[in-house]
Formats: C-alpha cells, sequence, structure tokens
C-alpha cells in the first residue's frame, strides 16, 4: 500500500483517504511508514490510532506526510483528553464506516455512532491528531 500511495496517480486513484505518515521513533529514532485512514476538514486531516506508534507523534513537532503522491510536511496537534478524542472519533466514524468498525463504533437507529461505544475507544487509549499540511 505504501508504494501505491508513493505514486502521485495511482495514490489520486486508490488512496483519496489514506496518507503515508513518517513516524520517528521516540526511543529508537527508527523512522518508520504508518498508512492511514484521514478525514479531512477544511485545511485540516484528523486521524485516529490506539496503535503504540500515535505516541511518537507530539503537539508542535511537524510530522513529514505523504498525501496524494506528494510529500509534505504537516503540523500536528495530539488530542488525548476524554472529550476531544470522542468527539474527533465521533467526527472519523461518522465519515469512514470502516474506521467506525476497526475501532469497535457501532451507530444507533439515527445513524449516529454510539456515545458509550466512542468512550470505550478513548478508554482503551485512543488518540486523535490533527494534521495541518503546510
Amino acid at each position: 500500500m505504501r508504494a501505491v500511495l508513493r505514486t502521485p496517480v495511482l495514490a489520486g486513484l486508490v488512496g483519496r483517504r489514506l496518507a503515508v505518515l513518517e513516524v520517528v521513533g521516540r526511543r529508537s529514532g527508527r523512522r518508520f511508514e504508518v498508512p492511514v485512514a484521514y478525514t479531512p476538514l477544511g485545511e485540516v486531516l484528523l486521524i485516529g490510532t490506539q496503535f503504540a506508534w500515535g505516541r511518537n507523534l507530539r503537539t508542535g513537532e511537524p510530522v513529514s506526510i505523504r498525501l496524494r503522491g506528494r510529500r509534505r510536511v504537516a503540523d500536528v496537534e495530539v488530542l488525548t483528553g476524554e472529550d476531544d478524542v470522542v468527539a474527533a472519533y465521533a467526527v472519523m466514524a461518522r465519515d469512514n464506516h470502516g474506521f467506525a468498525g476497526f475501532n469497535g463504533i457501532g451507530f444507533d437507529e439515527r445513524g449516529e455512532p454510539v456515545a458509550e461505544d466512542l468512550r470505550l475507544a478513548w478508554a482503551a487509549g485512543a488518540r486523535a491528531f490533527r494534521l495541518t499540511p503546510r
């Protein structure tokens, strides 16, 4: 998938909502390329994860991303508080039902994400990130 997302034409077709983050391990210093789904909010990309790689992103420290086949730098804002993460995950779940399913978030009869599922995702260690590409 990372190779596909490096090619501008293919990235535009296959990876409309996918980006690759270049994450540097805070202890190891190793670089990892992590494909992520994102939800666009104007100029901001909203992403979320429960995986440990997310702890390597820090507010105020820019990250390199590959977006639509082009490498760019993005400013990072990390969201870890319950209210912030629940709100961000609700937006991402509405936008991407695959993201919701992967994170165990169901929907109620009105099509809204189940509030308790959102809270449980946060309790399990979910973090959300606002990336602002330069």
